[in-house]
């Protein structure tokens, strides 16, 4: 293949401008934002679970506390209709008298079991209904610190995209100074090896940073100035200049 050399010295241009969009891309992927957003979205879906999970707790101990004063009421209803009986005086036997003042006596004291009950449940109650305002408050925490994260994260990409955008236009107008196949074979190779072309500096290939051999100088140096040269040990077009000192 053969190309003017102003042609081929303006790959090296090109590859300065692929390196930068390469650094630019890197950069990108790598915000030390996304590792902390990653991180802290983790840990609030972990908190997420433990809140459902705390609130379905503190939901069962509501119910069960609904269920145990009902209890209550149910005995103390039973309590104060016997009570009333026997302050009525409707009762005259003394077997009845004392079978319904037994009644009382084991329904005050069911009632009292019952309602230890309830603030036991509600003691429980209570320390579950905490247990979810802190988990919740601390989830609403870190989806804060995520939301500035994610503002950071937003901003710097913007940049970013903004100095790409700026080299790429760069690109656009050197990419119109190289002949078509000569950007294919460069293409080519930066998919390849990453780097497409690389400058001859002395005897040595700055792409793979191997000094060429005698032989291979020699050839460089019969080769017409239009000859692409490819580098014998990374095969990127080398471009010859004035540092080349062929």
């Amino acid at each position: 293949m053969k190309a003017a050399p102003a042609a081929q010295k303006r790959l090296l241009d090109l590859a300065e401008l692929d390196s930068v969009i390469d650094r630019l891309a890197h950069r990108r992927r790598t915000l030390p934002e996304l590792a902390e957003i990653d991180e802290i979205s983790a840990r609030v879906a972990r908190l997420a679970t433990q809140v459902i999970s705390a609130e379905t707790e503190a939901g069962d101990l509501a119910r069960e506390q609904s269920k145990a004063e009902a209890d209550v009421d149910s005995v103390r209803i039973r309590a104060e209709r016997d009570q009333k009986r026997l302050d009525s005086g409707q009762v005259s036997s003394p077997k009845d008298l004392a079978s319904l003042q037994s009644e009382i006596v084991s329904l005050n004291r069911r009632q009292g079991d019952l309602e230890e009950v309830v603030l036991e449940i509600m003691e429980r109650r209570e320390s579950a209904d905490a247990q979810v305002t802190k988990i919740a408050a601390e989830r609403d925490g870190l989806a804060a610190a995520r939301s500035v994260s994610e503002d950071r994260r937003d901003a710097a990409f913007a940049e970013i995209d903004k100095e790409s955008a700026e080299v790429r236009g760069k690109r656009s107008e050197v990419v119109a100074d190289i002949p078509a196949d000569l950007l294919a074979l460069y293409e080519k190779l930066r998919d390849q090896f990453g780097v497409g072309a690389a400058m001859l500096q002395g005897a040595r290939c700055l792409g793979c940073r191997t000094s060429l051999s005698i032989a291979e100088i020699n050839r460089i140096k019969a080769a017409s100035h239009d000859e692409v040269i490819r580098c014998e040990e990374c095969r990127r077009i080398l471009v010859r200049t004035a540092e080349s000192g062929l």
